[in-house]
């Protein structure tokens, strides 16, 4: 019999098409693979069980009359629990927030149920996603799939678990500082950062500049298919494009024959990759090279944009919570407090110097990809670190941005960025390579991760191991 959480959304599709497979068999698979794995991973936050299988029988029902609603109908989707999703709790990962359900969906949410994916519940992250961690006071902790003793990494924690396990074809997550690539590059799966204003917000983060949308999957083609449909317009967010978004799986097999891209092991400034890292980045590099590319070591005219993130993204939690006061402080997680407070005594002209020192980043990027279509580089400088730590071992590291010096320049830069499995390291955890793209560049991004993944087929697991 077929494995249905094996098969791409396009299969799926086709095979509802054709009656030999359903929604509702479809979703009663992801179900009981959820109710099997859920209590060793801890990745949602909120199931709607049963308004998603009246939601898989409606669609089924359309299927049977020849009449899908949209070019999603059936397929399975997660929303990471800082994305409204009407009808759910937007809890955010902190008890600081109320339990009352959303009144409207966010875009990139009414986009999906509007293309009929049906919204199987909301996905963990840190509290308000504020670290590339996979645990909250609200939620405790999200487990690798691939070591449950290991962190997911964060913040779209609970997403990246989902996706590894085939809990669905789409899983949206965001990313502020590296919040969909870290745990893509720690659970093996594929993630993509779009360019910034390419999927719609609403609400707006208070992370401003820093802050995209993007799919989690376990296939490039899913993404492709996905980002398709959440990048449509949406007047709600006035820094979106609200562009007519193009099909990104329309040109997705072109390859990348005789593109130009830059390898640059450590960006110039990292000094902290672990060998098993480094060495599969390289082997990564070669595959370019096999696949017809002009592949060239060299890094590119940065220098590391610590204080201008730390400017953006502390202001940002500390408008983030706000409404939290003397006597809310000890709900919420200590590691947070610091940035809030960090946040509340910067001045606007701080503020304002950080945003506009962005554009300098920016420009020196632009002018890098006049020569380079691609830079490629390690995703994390090591493999998921065990549960209960910060950091990881060694007494190195004070602060989890330290180890994740590859994710959050291109959050400064807003450049489309994806993480792609390229690897295992000695311990059996994924290894992720970081695809970059000039700015509006998602398709050439999305084409270079594709033709890796068929010259490197991805590692994919089922269940949970230890």
């Amino acid at each position: 019999m077929t494995d249905l959480l094996a098969l791409s959304a396009r299969q799926c599709l086709e095979s509802f098409v054709k009656g030999t497979v359903t929604p509702v068999d479809l979703f009663d698979a992801i179900l009981a693979r959820l109710e099997a794995v859920e209590p060793q991973i801890n990745a949602f936050a909120f199931v709607d069980r049963d308004s998603g299988r009246r939601a898989a029988q409606e669609s089924a029902a359309r299927y049977a009359k020849g009449e899908p609603i949209g070019p999603a109908d059936g397929l399975v989707a997660t929303i990471k629990d800082n994305v409204l999703v009407r009808g759910m709790p937007n809890r955010r990962g902190t008890r600081t927030s109320p339990e009352t359900p959303a009144a409207e969906d966010a875009p990139a949410t009414a986009r999906l149920r509007e293309a009929g994916a049906i919204i199987l519940g909301k996905t963990t992250l840190p509290e308000i996603g504020w670290k590339g961690l996979g645990d909250s006071p609200l939620y405790g902790v999200t487990r690798n799939p691939w070591k449950i003793g290991y962190t997911t990494g964060g913040s779209s924690a609970g997403a990246s678990a989902a996706a590894a396990l085939g809990l669905g074809h789409f899983h949206l997550g965001t990313d502020g500082l590296g919040s969909i690539r870290i745990p893509a590059a720690f659970t093996g799966v594929f993630g993509l950062k779009p360019s910034f204003g390419r999927v719609p917000a609403w609400p707006l983060s208070t992370m401003s500049v820093l802050a995209h949308l993007g799919p989690l999957t376990r296939r490039v083609e899913d993404a492709a298919f996905m980002l398709s449909l959440i990048g449509r317009p949406d007047s709600r967010d006035i820094t979106a494009w609200n562009t007519p978004c193009p099909d990104y799986t329309r040109e997705l097999h072109t390859g990348v024959r005789r593109r130009r891209i830059a390898f640059s092991p450590r960006l110039g400034y990292v000094d902290c990759v672990d060998p098993d890292i480094a060495a599969a980045i390289e082997n990564a590099a070669k595959a370019f090279e096999e696949l017809g590319c002009d592949v060239e070591e060299i890094d590119p005219p940065i220098s590391d944009p610590r204080q201008i993130t730390d400017v953006l993204w502390h202001t940002g939690a500390a408008v983030a919570m706000k409404h939290v006061g003397g006597a809310e402080r000890g709900l919420v997680d200590p590691g947070l407090t610091g940035e809030i407070d960090s946040g509340r005594s910067l001045s606007a002209v701080a503020y304002l110097d950080a945003f506009l020192a962005r554009a300098a980043l920016a420009h020196k990027m632009a002018v890098f990809h006049e020569t380079y279509d691609l830079l490629i580089t390690p995703q994390m400088p090591t493999g998921a670190i065990p549960l209960g730590a910060d950091v990881p071992p060694g007494g190195r590291f004070k602060h989890w941005i330290e180890w994740s010096p590859f994710t959050y320049p291109f959050n400064v830069t807003q450049q489309p960025a994806a993480s792609v499995p390229c690897g295992l390291t000695r311990d059996g955890l994924p290894i992720g390579l970081q695809i970059v793209g000039p700015m509006r560049g998602d398709m050439l991004v999305l084409q270079a991760a594709r033709a890796f993944e068929e010259a490197r087929p991805f590692a994919v697991i089922d269940a949970p191991t230890t």
